[in-house]
């Protein structure tokens, strides 16, 4: 299993990696209506994907439109009686069944500690069990994730526990610190269970 981590702009990255190279994308990129200043969104950060015809799961605002093409829309229900209850998640070239994945959000430490998860302070921050689901939804062992807008790493930690390959980029060198950190204490955990260590 393998894990490759990049401290950069996706826009400047993606083209230099191999289409064929990855079997799957599970991204949270930032949207236009929430965190727009923050993040500096751009409609071209969204075109990059099209470089990858592989299945890809999307987080996107249930408050915005979804620019690009896509298969099925699944919805995260959040399973919160306050603000916005759900986000939905885009799968392009994939299944054009729907389906529900019920996790708790993660907005502090309480919440963190109540899912068995950890707080990161990230603003859009995802629970590591969400992401699992995904990925055992629609990937296999052994498949390469990429995530180009990888936050502080949830999807990154979920692949290594799921015996996943990874591909990561983030922008952000406080989020990338964290995303590394977290990731690599995934895979010396891992190592440990497999009697590596």
């Amino acid at each position: 299993m393998t894990v490759t981590l990049y401290h950069g702009d996706c826009l400047e990255i993606l083209p230099t990696l191999a289409a064929g190279s990855v079997d799957a994308v599970v991204t949270d990129p930032p949207y236009p209506d929430y965190y727009e200043e923050l993040y500096q969104y751009k409609p071209e950060l969204l075109d990059v994907l099209n470089l990858f015809p592989c299945r890809q799961f999307v987080f996107w605002s249930a408050r915005a439109l979804f620019p690009l093409g896509y298969t099925a829309i699944h919805i995260w229900d959040k399973l919160i009686g306050v603000g916005v209850q759900y986000e939905r998640i885009f799968e392009r070239t994939g299944n054009r069944k729907w389906s529900v994945f019920r996790n708790y959000f993660i907005n502090s430490t309480v919440a963190a500690s109540y899912t068995g998860d950890d707080f990161t302070g990230h603003p859009s921050q995802k629970p590591k069990a969400l992401i699992a689901s995904i990925l055992e939804y629609g990937t296999k062992p052994g498949d390469t994730i990429l995530d180009p807008f990888m936050g502080s790493g949830t999807t990154g930690v979920a692949c290594v526990q799921l015996g996943r390959n990874f591909i990561g980029i983030e922008l952000d060198k406080e989020y990338f610190d964290i995303a590394s950190k977290r990731i690599n204490e995934a895979q010396r955990e891992d190592q440990f269970l497999q009697g590596q260590l």
